[in-house]
């Protein structure tokens, strides 16, 4: 429960927001995306929960694509997960710390190339990025530790920031009925696009939600505590979510938030004035960290099935001495550095977003198929409503996908490309592996 709550909890709801506020502007229908977002992740959960259950190993949405469509279709997952599950939500959230950071240490804050083309931001985030690497590079025990103190600091400060806000803040009430100017210009296409690409968001900050599934290997009785792991979890992240939205409206209105990342500053100024914003800064950067810890621990897991399977790839199922996956750790996070240094976080979180949106709708449609296909395997925990709920989760993902391609082509088009680049790794591989199996033959 904890790794999901980690997971989950990160750089987004701390800083989507602002980008919400300047696409949408309108108070009530980001709380209206916020309560869609959390509803299609619990369904997730719950259809996570009978895959998960049905099938206890280490990998999550890989080992479940596989069972269901085929190597190929697991392999791309597992490169998806790489690329955009982890690494890209791992940058953005490290990039975040740091603006974040920049209130106590202002000189973080520069963004102008400082050292080999870098800005201080950059700089700065490549090293929490590597420092947690070294982290859980020194084994399970030490990660899973850290990973749960982290949480537990990060939910009661959170729930703390909620109820100062609400007792002893000097917030307006009247910034939950205040509408962006923008918003009145806006077309019935326009609302449309921008409520696709806002959810986009909202689904890149629910994204950790499945983060239990990738461990469920190594869980004791997992057929029992994964469903209940991933549907509290989400639970709980969806009513702290929305006390956190009701804090950044009560400190500011629509336009004060728009185009902000660091919008839990912004509205705690007015909130809490000088000395609070800085108690309500720290908690936010450690549940910032928090989660980048949670994501770097779980990446690794999809990546070591990814090895077994896949001749091409064994190097990332080694494992040290004390269970840490040390090269899949290492791979992790040259390519959180790469996609760090190459975008804005507003632009990696919409990347993000979009590409494991569909690769989760891919994962929930495998409910449907194996309930067709294979009513008889034994299903520990069923998803309820069924066949309604994943029909539901797929729906609502491919108009929100529909939408944001139309708001957001660039990222969206680079999350299709990921996935196409995924394609054709898993052709080439599988191209030499079956020369390779031929030459023998051909030799007698």
């Amino acid at each position: 429960m904890a790794l999901v709550i980690a997971n989950i909890i990160g750089a987004g709801i701390f800083t989507t927001t602002g980008f919400q506020a300047a696409d949408l502007g309108h108070p009530l229908y980001i709380f209206a995306l916020w309560i869609v977002g959390g509803a299609l992740a619990l369904i997730g959960a719950l259809c996570y929960a009978e895959l998960g259950a049905m099938m206890p190993y280490a990998g999550g949405e890989y080992v479940y694509l596989r069972e269901t469509y085929g190597s190929a279709a697991g392999f791309m997952s597992a490169f998806v997960s790489l690329v955009a599950g982890f690494s890209a939500p791992i940058a953005a959230a490290s990039k975040s710390f740091v603006f974040y950071l920049g209130y106590f240490i202002p000189g973080l804050a520069i963004e102008e190339p400082v050292v080999w083309g870098l800005g201080a931001v950059d700089l700065t985030a490549l090293f929490v990025v590597w420092g947690l690497v070294a982290i859980h590079a020194r084994g399970v025990r030490v990660g899973v530790g850290f990973i749960d103190w982290m949480t537990l600091f990060k939910v009661a400060g959170i729930v703390l920031v909620i109820l100062a806000a609400i007792f002893v803040g000097t917030g307006d009430v009247s910034n939950f009925s205040r509408v962006s100017a923008s918003f009145y210009e806006m077309g019935r296409f326009d609302v449309l696009a921008a409520f696709g690409t806002s959810l986009i968001f909202v689904m890149f900050c629910f994204s950790g939600w499945n983060a239990a599934a990738y461990v469920a290997g190594e869980m004791e009785n997992p057929q029992r505590h994964l469903p209940r792991a991933l549907l509290i979890g989400t639970g709980i992240v969806l009513l702290l979510y929305l006390g956190l939205n009701a804090v950044y409206f009560l400190g500011a209105s629509a336009d004060q938030l728009a185009g902000q990342v660091e919008v839990g500053l912004v509205a705690s100024r007015t909130l809490f004035g000088t000395r609070g914003v800085g108690l309500v800064t720290i908690v936010l950067c450690v549940s910032i960290l928090a989660s980048a810890s949670a994501m770097t621990m779980a990446g690794p897991r999809v990546y070591y099935a990814l090895g077994r399977d896949f001749t091409a790839f064994a190097p990332l199922s080694r494992t040290r001495a004390d269970g840490a996956p040390g090269i899949a750790l290492l791979v992790q996070g040259i390519v959180t550095s790469v996609i760090l240094v190459s975008g804005r976080v507003d632009q990696i979180q919409q990347y993000a977003g979009f590409t494991l949106s569909l690769f989760a709708a891919f994962a929930v449609s495998c409910v449907i198929v194996l309930r067709v296909r294979r009513p008889d395997l034994q299903r520990p925990f069923r998803a309820w409503g069924y066949p309604w709920t994943p029909a539901i989760f797929l729906g609502v993902s491919v108009w929100m996908m529909f939408w944001a391609l139309q708001g957001r082509p660039l990222e969206s088009l680079l999350g299709l490309g990921t996935v196409l680049v995924g394609g054709l790794i898993f052709a080439v591989t599988a191209v030499r592996r079956q020369a390779d199996t031929a030459r023998p033959n051909q030799g007698r």
